[in-house]
């Protein structure tokens, strides 16, 4: 029996590990866990942190839709999806989803599909904080990021 997907944004840092034994500890017949974990880069020295803010409420409900989407698409027994918000440091974990499945195809796909579409979808800002002590710019999904979430557009009908 799947578990509805489990979604959440918050402030505190997140424990990849905790995550994925409740999810395997509450579904004994999982054959294949995938786990990402985006982390906050240093960009070569230039950054001190990324402020990441959402629209509170809305983030959760488009998380939940592209969670929903998922499960739908691939036959997930779990799915895990944890947004930070905040200041986030170098190497600081920012979004981890967890994607567990019979098969490891089913999850390594619909993780990679959680990421396109948070990525390019969810109503999150990232603004750098620059080591030199000054604000930087808003972030914005590139080109890349919005090709890699319209590859999946042709595959809605599995």
């Amino acid at each position: 029996m799947r578990a509805p997907p489990d979604i959440r944004v918050q402030a505190e840092p997140f424990d990849a590990a905790r995550e994925c034994a409740a999810i395997t500890e509450a579904q004994p017949g999982i054959g294949a866990l995938v786990t990402f974990t985006g982390l906050c880069r240093h960009e070569g020295g230039r950054l001190e942190a990324l402020e990441l803010q959402h629209y509170a409420g809305m983030a959760e409900a488009q998380m939940r839709r592209i969670a929903e989407d998922a499960c739908k698409r691939w036959p997930l027994d779990a799915l895990a999806v944890i947004h930070r918000h905040g200041l986030i440091r170098p190497g600081d974990g920012i979004v981890l989803v967890v994607a567990a499945s019979a098969h490891r195809r089913a999850a390594f796909e619909a993780a990679d599909f959680m990421m396109d579409y948070l990525k390019t979808s969810a109503p999150f800002w990232k603004r750098e904080h620059l080591a030199d002590g000054t604000l930087g710019a808003w972030v914005a999904a590139n080109d890349a990021d919005m090709r890699d979430a319209d590859r999946w557009l042709d595959t809605a009908d599995r």
